[in-house]
């Protein structure tokens, strides 16, 4: 088994744009690899993602990892700890279980339907941005009502108005 990676770095990171997206194109091409000869155990890749052991029994559980036995502990290979890496970036991002459930189903036992993943991932992603630029423009619209309302406010203020 590999050495565990510091989670709260990890954690720091993914909370900066650049590195998100660092962190997504990993999750990604990590996610193409079909090297199994690395394994991990749960409790590493839970130091690793900084998570606990119910989240990752918890997406066992709902059929989205399924780690091999080995003298009855659970061990993970590369292409598990990517599919996790994949399940936690689309929840932060705002993807049910259902989403991402389809989106991994899509890939097949080997591959073969990453074309089929790609066109979903472009149609969701497509729908993300409309809806969150559509919410950023009613923001904008309340921030700028709100400036106007807090500047009349200063103004009768400094008049003496009361």
């Amino acid at each position: 088994m590999s050495s565990p990676s510091p989670g709260l770095a990890r954690r720091a990171a993914a909370s900066r744009p650049a590195a998100g997206r660092d962190a997504a194109q990993q999750a990604v091409a990590s996610h193409l690899t079909d090297d199994a000869g690395e394994l991990f155990g749960i409790a590493e890749l839970c130091s690793e993602f900084g998570i606990t052991l119910r989240t990752i029994r918890f997406y066992e559980d709902k059929g989205l990892l399924a780690p091999r036995r080995v003298n009855g502990a659970r061990v993970y290979t590369r292409r598990d700890r990517a599919r996790l890496a994949l399940i936690l970036r689309s929840k932060a991002i705002g993807a049910s279980l259902e989403e991402i459930r389809h989106y991994l189903d899509l890939y097949g036992p080997h591959g073969e339907g990453r074309a089929r993943q790609l066109k979903y991932v472009l149609e969701r992603t497509d729908d993300a941005i409309r809806e969150l630029e559509l919410k950023r423009a009613h923001i904008d619209a309340t921030l700028a009502e709100l400036r106007v309302i807090n500047q009349a406010v200063r103004e009768r203020m400094a008049g003496g108005s009361r």
